[in-house]
């Protein structure tokens, strides 16, 4: 564990940054490094170790299999790479994954998020609302959210049983038009 500043690493990895087209800027307090206004690139300290990610680092080759996903779940794109120490740093191989990245971002590579009120219809509830009309027609009454709010309740119930039971329990809400959480919403 290093309980420095990372002033060293961090310098060298911005002038690594830097010697490509990319441009600096400070965003959410930290070193973020733009294409045409599009964020490629962040560097920043961490407690124990120095961190470099990449926006789209999901669609990037990794030939040294060095990506982690801070946050499985959640950060779809994003793929951070950690260094503990300045000896960890392999210049070449940084300025490599610089390059394809600013490549990728000239090329529009980049994940396409759903819309908001796009989802995915679980094969459960979809045969559910077709073998019943007036449920049916209630839930497509519902706003795109609240439609999704439902989908996502039944699509992650992994057994079927639990997919019944929940289908139960909140058809009655989905013929009053309510949503799933309306009632923790103010």
């Amino acid at each position: 564990m290093k309980s420095s500043s990372w002033a060293e690493e961090i310098s060298l990895l911005k002038s690594l940054a830097e010697q490509t087209e990319l441009k600096h800027s400070i965003k959410w307090g930290i070193d973020v490094y733009t294409y045409g206004g599009k964020n490629v690139m962040g560097i920043a300290p961490f407690k124990n170790y120095v961190g470099i990610w990449f926006y789209n680092g999901v669609f990037m080759k990794d030939p040294k299999n060095v990506f982690i996903n801070a946050q499985e779940g959640k950060t779809k794109a994003l793929r951070q790479w950690r260094f503990n120490s300045m000896e960890e740093i392999d210049e070449a191989a940084v300025s490599d994954y610089i390059k394809e990245a600013i490549e990728n971002e000239k090329a529009g590579i980049k994940l396409v998020q759903a819309k908001p009120g796009q989802f995915e219809m679980p094969e459960f509830l979809a045969k559910a609302l077709e073998s019943d009309a007036v449920l049916k027609a209630s839930f497509e009454q519902l706003t795109p959210g609240k439609q999704k709010e439902y989908a996502e309740h039944i699509g992650g119930a992994k057994r079927e049983q639990t997919q019944i039971e929940r289908l139960a329990k909140i058809r009655p809400m989905i013929l009053e038009g309510k949503g799933l959480n309306d009632k923790y919403k103010k």
